[in-house]
């Protein structure tokens, strides 16, 4: 994942997606930001990296740290984070399967003391924010070294000792033996089934990056099941496709709202290799790591698609604007996240000095909105490397490209049907103070329930519509031990506002509005009228499918508060005839 590359040798802003309340756009939303748009950063964990920063660090302090961690990623706009937790074949988590890692205790199979399980603890920080968790995955090594007597004993390598190749100075499973595929898809659906994370994350190890002098020696399991006598280069790109296929069905089977992407090499292949390549000339994951991942979108085995592009705008091997074109093409429908080396903003290398510029990572993300249809989002490795604010880069996100909210991109393919509109919405107003509070909505025909609620609020003269980020007031998650409520305090004297307060699912899909508006008095108790549109009916995302085995390519939100007493309010029932800035507003009569 970090690594340098010295040797690696618009259009106008459009509106992201199409309307999803039914509502007609704002005059000139092209021109706002993008409501929906992924924003995220990797949490590292191997070598503390990122998280946490040193191994012998106490639970409790592990703990303060990732939420400081979060709460910094959090003012700077970012809606989900990609955790790694199987750094090298060892667990973040209790596992039976693998021994916790030495990143986490010092030492590879102790528990942590006093014992905790960080997992769960790392899943509800990130979504007590309005972030995705995405649980990220390293699958195929198994240490960083050949140091074997260090192994815990409850390793696979102790077991199985059979399973793994020595490289580099490194511990690799064997992508090429069946049984290492079955095992690492049991690790990963041992994780799906017991944890409540939103999505399964590759990074871009598989096999492993060439080094001069060395040899992946897999000739046995080549020899043993090659059964359709397939080129090397060929069989390794079709084991690695199994794999991938075979996963996403298996996540899908056992949880079908939990999404799989991975972080491939940032060049599938150069132009004058193969046609469909990119106009680069940099080292290929098709051909490096035998990683097709232009295959994996076509047939539809990853939910998302997150190239590591980890250069300028202006390096002349693998340019920046070329790769983001390239794969805005080449995604086949499946989402299109770009990662970024904002790590790269705190060298001094002279390779490519366009890194000095404290504009490239700003201007860099304002070129992936230029692709509104086809780029739905970033990702920055790492979260440390944000948190430094290299060039006052983090400083810049924060204060334009990432200055208002944003919901996660939805997935039509796994879920299309939004939850049902929120119940009983009553608005209190008194002094400057206005309370929202409302009810949850029972379970939609698929089942789901909302995860969290949107609030937006128009002003006069503003046109309403959910559209528009710049009008969204908070995010408000739907907690166990709470009502949902939100206090504006911002709310001026005097002023009469509408709000609009929808619900979410956990696939991002948004419910019709309800909808209130105040008289602007300093004290005022007003009931919502019920949405006048219904959620539509829509069909469940249908069950993945079994695909026949791959055929090888030919070798060329703020934070909501702690403790918030359920208002009791005298209501009156009777409805009133509304007119003046209501009716112009929301228009007819409510």
């Amino acid at each position: 994942m970090l690594r340098s590359f010295p040797a690696v040798c618009s259009v106008a802003f459009r509106v992201i997606f199409s309307l999803l309340l039914g509502l007609p756009l704002l005059a000139g939303a092209q021109d706002g930001p993008p409501k929906r748009e992924l924003r995220g950063v990797w949490i590292a964990t191997v070598e503390n990296i990122d998280w946490p920063s040193a191994r012998t660090l106490p639970p409790e302090q592990q703990r303060r740290e990732y939420r400081r961690m979060l709460d910094a990623q959090q003012r700077n706009g970012i809606n989900a984070v990609f955790v790694q937790i199987r750094p090298s074949s060892d667990a973040f988590y209790q596992s039976e399967l693998e021994p916790w890692s030495k990143w986490l205790t010092g030492q590879q199979g102790k528990a942590p003391s006093p014992y905790y399980d960080p997992l769960p603890f790392l899943i509800e920080e990130a979504h007590l924010r309005g972030m995705e968790f995405h649980a990220w995955f390293n699958p195929y090594r198994a240490s960083t070294d050949t140091a074997t007597r260090r192994l815990a004993s409850t390793h696979p390598f102790r077991q199985h000792p059979e399973w793994f190749l020595r490289y580099s100075g490194k511990l690799l499973y064997n992508p090429g033996l069946p049984a290492v595929r079955d095992y690492i898809t049991q690790v990963i659906l041992d994780v799906v089934r017991r944890y409540d994370i939103d999505g399964v994350h590759f990074d871009d190890y598989f096999y492993p990056y060439p080094e001069a002098g060395q040899a992946i020696h897999d000739e046995l399991a080549f020899t043993q099941y090659n059964p359709n006598g397939l080129k090397l280069a060929d069989w390794r790109r079709q084991n690695v496709n199994v794999l991938i296929r075979d996963l996403h069905a298996a996540i899908q089977q056992n949880k079908r709202w939990v999404k799989f992407g991975v972080s491939p090499f940032g060049v599938w292949m150069n132009q004058n290799e193969n046609p469909d390549g990119s106009a680069t000339r940099a080292f290929q994951g098709y051909t490096g790591l035998y990683a097709d991942a232009r295959e994996w979108m076509r047939q539809g085995w990853v939910d998302y698609i997150l190239p590591q592009l980890y250069w300028s705008s202006n390096f002349r091997s693998a340019p920046y604007p070329v790769l983001v074109e390239w794969w805005a093409r080449n995604h086949f429908d499946r989402h299109l996240y770009i990662g970024h080396g904002a790590y790269r903003m705190l060298e001094n290398t002279k390779s490519d000095t366009t890194w000095r510029n404290p504009r490239e990572l700003p201007r860099q993300v304002r070129l992936n909105r230029s692709y509104p249809t086809d780029v739905s989002g970033s990702v920055f490795f790492s979260a440390r490397s944000l948190m430094a604010n290299p060039r006052n880069t983090t400083d810049s996100l924060r204060q334009h490209e990432f200055r208002y909210p944003a919901l996660v991109p939805t997935m039509p393919w796994l879920d299309a049907l939004p939850p049902r509109p929120v119940q009983n919405l009553v608005l209190t107003r008194t002094g400057l103070a206005v309370t929202l509070a409302w009810q949850p909505s029972p379970a939609a025909s698929d089942g789901d329930l909302a995860r969290y609620y949107v609030v937006y609020r128009f002003a006069q003269g503003e046109t309403a519509t959910p559209d528009d980020p710049r009008r969204i007031l908070g995010l408000v998650p739907q907690l166990a031990t709470h009502a949902p409520v939100l206090i504006d305090t911002t709310a001026q004297a005097g002023t009469a506002y509408a709000y609009y307060v929808t619900a979410v699912d956990r696939l991002h899909n948004e419910s019709p509005p309800a909808r209130v508006t105040t008289t602007g008095r300093s004290a005022e108790i007003i009931v919502a009228q019920a949405p006048t549109a219904t959620p539509p009916t829509s069909p469940q995302a249908p069950a993945p499918v079994t695909r026949p085995a791959p055929t090888p390519r030919p070798s060329v939100a703020s934070r909501p508060p702690t403790s918030e007493p359920t208002m009791k309010v005298k209501v009156k029932t009777k409805h009133r005839k509304r007119g003046g800035f209501f009716q112009r507003l929301f228009g007819g009569r409510r």
